[in-house]
């Protein structure tokens, strides 16, 4: 059973790599450059993208009442945001070395170059910003919480759940007391080991 779920996950694990490589071709057709994390244009592109950009009033005229109405909402939730940031980076420095889980890399989850594109006005930017921030974030905290899950109760759901993470398919099944009992140290050291850790491409 383990072996064909290694066989899966490596499966899953090529097709990943063949999307970044089709990611990484759209990248080249829009004559992207990515400079130590820096995204930059040449300068003919950077033109030719400029020409899309919607102006500040022609903007906000197009804007509908709609969005004027929830958009204090929408950007209130930078608060709770912020406070969860924060509880993540104390989790893990007081937690994480206790027990010798390797830290998850913030900066591996939580990408802001959408400001580099040049068709984009200083709202989009904003929004953009706002919307990398939070799913960011999430993917950050779910990578956080999919650590802490494998090395304290990494045993499936009876039930299926949607979008499991990528560690769960390792996890035990439901009622297999005897597998949970002999593979928790293993799974254990393979998390201390940093083995397994697959951070998305820069």
């Amino acid at each position: 059973m383990a072996d064909r779920l290694d066989e899966l996950i490596a499966k899953i694990r090529l097709l990943q790599e063949e999307m970044e490589q089709e990611f990484h071709l759209n990248r080249e057709r829009f004559h992207v450059i990515i400079e130590q994390k820096r995204v930059r244009f040449s300068a003919e592109v950077a033109t030719q993208q400029r020409r899309f950009k919607l102006g500040l009033a022609r903007y906000l005229r197009r804007a509908s009442w709609r969005a004027m109405l929830t958009a204090p909402i929408i950007y209130a939730g930078v608060l709770p945001m912020l406070l969860l940031d924060g509880f993540l980076w104390l989790y893990q420095a007081l937690c994480f070395p206790v027990y010798g889980i390797p830290k998850v890399r913030r900066s591996d989850y939580l990408v802001f170059d959408r400001q580099d594109l040049p068709y984009l006005n200083l709202i989009e930017k904003i929004n953009c910003g706002y919307c990398s921030y939070g799913n960011g974030l999430a993917a950050y905290f779910r990578e956080i919480a999919a650590r802490t899950e494998q090395y304290w109760c990494p045993i499936k759901h009876a039930r299926r759940i949607l979008a499991a993470h990528e560690r769960y398919p390792r996890f035990f099944e439901y009622g297999d007391g005897e597998s949970y009992r002999l593979g928790l140290l293993r799974l254990r050291k393979q998390i201390r080991a940093g083995r397994d850790q697959t951070p998305p491409s820069p």
